[in-house]
């Protein structure tokens, strides 16, 4: 039996606790609010000094995200061997690889994706969001100000025509299907459903991690870098 600690993004919570689950391994785990997506420095920090307060006793620490805007770049081992899905974001784990990821997108290139725990954690575009956001603005800014802001949020989503939502059949999913449905419908964007492939994400958590071509292992010395390759992040030396 492996002892991991598993460190990531609360937005995959649903599906690596479900996984988790059912392994045969040890884990610790740590979930960070999905908002530190939109400030990777912060992430960056965040991400860090978690992984420096952790004790050199496991046999990985599993990074539960992608290369995420960048927010994973410069993070280094504190002893501990480190893992990573090679991934722009975490819907690389969801699809079950970069590749899929990649031919679907270069497809639908106005996708915005939908998951159980992008649903959960924040609104996602649709009539709520629209709506709480309006009335949020109302409050603050008054409503002159509000339909100003508003028209800028919305010319925003004019850039996206698909609504994507990934399906592994964990949680509440007739529901989380029929929410995004219904966001669709209201934007007058197309709807999709993917069936999701869970087999990176187990073996990611399993430590199945020989196909280089899916899992960087970042051992101690080293630090997380963007590759500007189809490998998408890479293991740099740090100098003294």
């Amino acid at each position: 039996m492996a002892k991991y600690y598993y460190l990531g993004c609360h937005v995959l919570w649903r599906e690596v606790c479900h996984y988790i689950s059912i392994s045969k391994n040890y884990y610790d785990l740590k979930f960070f609010d999905w908002g530190l997506h939109c400030s990777p420095d912060v992430l960056r920090t965040s991400l860090q000094n978690a992984i420096d307060s952790i004790d050199k006793d496991y046999d990985a620490l599993l990074v539960g995200y992608g290369l995420c805007s960048n927010g994973i770049s410069g993070i280094k081992s504190n002893g501990n061997r480190l893992v990573v899905v090679r991934g722009h974001d975490c819907i690389t784990h969801l699809m079950g690889s970069k590749e899929r990821y990649r031919e679907y997108f270069d497809k639908n290139p106005g996708t915005y994706w939908y998951s159980p725990g992008w649903i959960e954690d924040h609104l996602e575009p649709g009539k709520e969001r629209y709506e709480q956001t309006y009335r949020s603005y109302i409050e603050t800014y008054g409503e002159e100000n509000a339909d100003y802001l508003m028209n800028l949020e919305q010319d925003w989503f004019n850039k996206y025509t698909n609504a994507a939502y990934i399906d592994l059949n964990i949680g509440d999913n007739e529901r989380f299907k029929k929410y995004t449905k219904e966001c669709a419908d209201w934007l007058k964007w197309n709807y999709d459903e993917l069936k999701g492939n869970p087999d990176l994400l187990i073996d990611f958590l399993n430590g199945n991690w020989e196909d280089d071509n899916k899992y960087l292992i970042v051992e101690p010395g080293y630090m997380i870098q963007p590759s500007y390759e189809n490998s998408i992040i890479k293991a740099v030396k740090i100098e003294n």
